[in-house]
């Protein structure tokens, strides 16, 4: 299969990781924790991926004010929400300010355009919804957005050299409209499911503004496991998704919808947390959860209790009680 790496490329990119790939202009760490304020559970900032309230339908301006009013320092939006608030005549304009007034950071936007497909004109077509995406995002000063495997999930013949061709198009575009383009595993795609696959697209992009969006429930559904985080560099990423899992159902079925808060399962997040933290990442620990069990409760019970674990998350694994 042509996405298979060779003994030799594998080596290569556990031993090198994504240390070089940090350069770029975009791709900087999480405002509130560019400066390592020097205790451990610090050096991140708590953002709200606003997957996490999706269920109750809130607008864009609805979800600012939540994620600020629970204390939150950063907000990771979805770019539909977004086309729905301009085209309901929403000032983006005003969410800049809304935000900056709030002391929130918009760390990062969720899409899903087929960048890595293989046919010509649907990936020219994505690469023109990604760049009207970041257009509006830069406009409502947002820092990043994800770029996952949309399109491309079910495939198991995609050419991971070709890949990173297409995704440094990305990283091109995205250093042209100001925003970071952080590659996103799917831990049950076929391609781009295992972030051992995604270090080797970030590699061979060769592209000082490369980054990865790793998140917890992925990693675990991907079976990679999470001692290889280790090899990576923390500059070269800016957000991870944070989460929590249950022991069943068993991790070959287990979906979304599984996800928990973190703390109230199995994943072994004092390690992650420690690792993430050795490696230099002191980026945003962004929520996100797609619970629906959680969507019966308010808005604001789910979103100070996302915060309220993952605060106590970290603190647990930097407190020398794990």
């Amino acid at each position: 299969m042509a996405s298979k790496l060779t003994r030799r490329h594998a080596l290569c990119c556990a031993a090198i990781g994504l240390g070089a790939t940090a350069g770029g202009f975009v791709g900087t760490q999480s405002g509130a924790a560019q400066q390592d304020p020097g205790k451990p559970e610090d050096s991140f900032t708590f953002c709200l991926n606003t997957g996490t309230i999706r269920g109750f339908r809130l607008s864009l301006a609805e979800e600012i004010d939540l994620t600020a009013k629970t204390g939150y320092q950063g907000i990771e939006v979805w770019m539909d929400n977004v086309h729905r608030y301009v085209e309901s005549g929403g000032s983006l304009a005003d969410v800049k300010k809304k935000a900056a007034d709030a002391g929130l950071t918009i760390e990062g936007a969720i899409a899903f355009p087929a960048w890595g497909a293989d046919d010509q004109d649907q990936r020219r077509k994505a690469l023109e919804q990604m760049k009207r995406d970041m257009e509006l995002l830069s406009r409502m000063g947002g820092l990043r957005i994800a770029v996952p495997p949309a399109g491309i999930s079910n495939r198991t013949d995609i050419d991971l050299r070709k890949l990173a061709e297409r995704y440094r198009a990305v990283l091109e575009l995205g250093r042209q409209m100001g925003v970071a383009a952080q590659l996103e595993i799917w831990g049950a795609a076929k391609t781009l499911g295992r972030y051992s696959d995604a270090v080797s697209v970030a590699i061979e992009a060769d592209h000082p503004d490369a980054c990865l969006l790793l998140d917890v429930y992925h990693i675990y559904r991907s079976g990679v496991g999470f001692n290889g985080l280790r090899l990576l560099s923390g500059l070269a990423m800016h957000m991870i998704h944070m989460n929590d899992y249950p022991a069943e159902p068993p991790r070959e079925s287990i979906t979304d919808a599984h996800r928990i808060f973190p703390g109230d399962g199995i994943a072994p997040l004092n390690d992650i947390l420690r690792t993430l933290h050795a490696v230099g990442f002191r980026g945003a620990l962004s929520l996100e959860l797609f619970n629906r069990e959680y969507w019966k409760q308010s808005p604001e019970w789910v979103a100070r209790t996302g915060l309220e674990k993952m605060r106590q998350a970290v603190s647990k694994a930097f407190s020398g009680s794990a």
